[in-house]
């Protein structure tokens, strides 16, 4: 009874946390002090101050409100990717894991034909032939994510395919789409739901990385990764640029981790 409270505990906190940075994130830019595509080459790298609380970068314009738009940027991106990826994936492995035979054999061997690559480096090669922009690092990234949910349902649908309450359904006349929407889906999407959860602050990291390698977010796009690849250039002489757009990121990435980690223990009560 202690440790679920405890466990309770944690997972309010944690909520409240996902949802003030989702909610600061959303409105950041309304409170942005500066326009964040603003040059002012005679303002270019001066320190935190007053008035640029954050410092500026090499082109004059304020970090700060550069952060409050690409925050948002960062992280809707990969909850899209993250949202496609579990739909995606799913989807074709809930029907693989139910119907078996010929379709599960299709999809499966898709499926060890995307994870036979490094994920990251096919999504680099991917974003690379498609060119940069941040459509194609989300086109990119959920190319390469859901063939782990596709593995993760497929099992959960082999557990329960087998269970007395289908074979009676089955014999009553349910239809196959019928029986995977009713029956299935309610029995496998909390784990799934939890996976995707944990998953968001990884994609984080994986579309900032594309970014800081020129594949993601395109100039003069305020996304983090795209800001701390210009940062690396004046490290030296403006060490700032570089580590306030990646504290936001890490703070991004450990909130989400976080809460992922409490639904987990909330799930498993």
């Amino acid at each position: 009874m202690v440790e679920q409270k405890k466990i309770d505990r944690l997972f309010l906190t944690r909520t409240i946390i996902i949802i003030l940075l989702l909610c600061v994130a959303l409105l950041g830019r309304y409170f942005a002090p500066h326009d964040p595509y603003l040059t002012s080459l005679s303002s270019a790298l001066q320190p935190p101050s007053w008035e640029y609380p954050f410092g500026t970068d090499h082109l004059g314009r304020c970090i700060l409100s550069r952060v409050l738009y690409g925050a948002p940027i960062s992280i809707f991106s990969a909850i899209a990717v993250v949202f496609a990826s579990t739909i995606l994936g799913t989807f074709l492995g809930a029907i693989s894991g139910y119907l078996g035979g010929v379709a599960e054999k299709f999809i499966s061997q898709i499926v060890i034909t995307f994870q036979a690559f490094p994920s990251f480096l096919l999504a680099v090669s991917v974003a690379g032939v498609l060119g940069s922009g941040i459509r194609n690092g989300i086109f990119a990234l959920i190319l390469v994510s859901w063939t782990s949910y596709a593995r993760f349902s497929k099992s959960l649908v082999n557990r329960v395919k087998h269970e007395n309450y289908l074979h009676v359904a089955r014999l009553h006349g349910a239809k196959t789409h019928h029986i995977v929407v009713k029956y299935i889906f309610p029995n496998i999407i909390s784990p799934i739901i939890v996976t995707s959860v944990q998953e968001i602050g990884t994609i984080i990291l994986s579309m900032s990385a594309l970014s800081f390698l020129g594949l993601g977010a395109a100039a003069p796009m305020p996304e983090l990764g795209a800001m701390m690849s210009e940062a690396r250039k004046h490290l030296q002489l403006a060490p700032w640029y570089l580590i306030f757009p990646g504290l936001i990121l890490l703070i991004s990435v450990i909130c989400f981790n976080s809460f992922g980690d409490a639904l987990r223990k909330k799930t498993e009560l």
